[in-house]
């Protein structure tokens, strides 16, 4: 169980029964508070909202049972608690998605109410930068998240998860290098909209050269239905290929469908419904050379945070 003294974060043995039974009240308010940047690790460290509201339970269930007077600094308490269970589901969670059907992609969730989901900078919270931290250590997710969406120092860094100021410092490098080596510079969230926008358009009559114009050379396109609804069980990859492979669907797939623009994950996106239900969020990156990804989340129970 973790335990904060002063500033400093350790383990200790079994969780006490809090004594300060009158401080409930107290004890609610302050996790309430903290409740935002609670979720923005919790969400960048597993990419799921439900798993992340699922730790946060937990993180409650420990606070309001454990002997709080002991603890100096709520907030460190907190932020600890809920990173070291991150980093014990995400290590679970990884067995769990080597047997996932088709590409795994972030659970979207609508950030038009809280931007930076109670973080002070919207870093690590795009789909295609939260795929990519797929493919970091948890440890190295965990220093990194923490690090730049957070800015937490070295040291309040190591004492979260327990290493030193200096392994600290090497994780979060490594894990700025493997991003860096992926991702390219993004347009503006304006042209990132207009490329949206057009690829809509462009996807919705099946138009091969339109599409074309509008990718990348190396697009990639990801759709995640999860095994539960038909989706392709493999990245399209090359601009031809994926043109083609949107035009394939688009009569049946576009039949009938309302197109809502939201902001999912700090990007533009369309929900895209039919007969009033959501079974679809589709969000695309651009650079400079076009649109580079194009993701599809329609696995069903990814879709509750995007709901009508």
């Amino acid at each position: 169980m973790i335990v904060v003294t002063g500033t400093l974060v350790e383990q200790q043995g079994p969780t006490m029964q809090s004594k300060d039974t009158g401080g409930l009240q107290e004890a609610e308010a302050l996790f309430h508070a903290a409740r935002g940047r609670l979720f923005g690790i919790a969400y960048r460290m597993l990419g799921s909202v439900s798993e992340a509201d699922d730790l946060l339970q937990e993180v409650w269930i420990q606070w309001q049972t454990y002997d709080r007077a002991t603890v100096r600094n709520p907030e460190a308490f907190l932020a600890t608690t809920t990173t070291r269970l991150a980093i014990n589901v995400l290590q679970s969670a990884r067995v769990r998605r080597e047997t996932y059907v088709g590409p795994w992609l972030p659970e979207p969730v609508d950030t038009t109410a809280d931007p930076a989901l109670g973080a002070e900078r919207a870093e690590a919270l795009e789909v295609a930068v939260l795929m990519l931290l797929e493919r970091l250590t948890p440890t190295e997710r965990a220093s990194y998240v923490l690090r730049e969406a957070f800015a937490y120092s070295y040291e309040e860094i190591a004492e979260i998860i327990g290493h030193t100021p200096a392994n600290v410092r090497q994780l979060v490098s490594r894990a700025r290098k493997h991003l860096t080596a992926e991702i390219r510079a993004n347009v503006a969230i304006s042209e990132q909209k207009r490329f949206l926008t057009a690829f809509v358009a462009a996807a919705r009559s099946g138009n091969v050269a339109v599409l074309e114009e509008l990718f990348a050379e190396d697009v990639i396109s990801y759709s995640d239905g999860g095994g539960a609804v038909r989706a392709s069980k493999f990245p399209v990859v090359g601009r031809r290929r994926v043109a083609k492979y949107v035009h394939a669907f688009a009569g049946r797939f576009w039949s009938g469908v309302t197109v809502d623009p939201v902001e999912a994950n700090g990007c533009a996106a369309v929900r895209l419904s039919r007969d009033g239900d959501v079974f679809a969020v589709v969000t695309v990156r651009a650079t400079s050379d076009g649109i580079d990804r194009v993701l599809w989340m329609m696995n069903p129970s990814k879709l509750t945070a995007m709901a009508l």
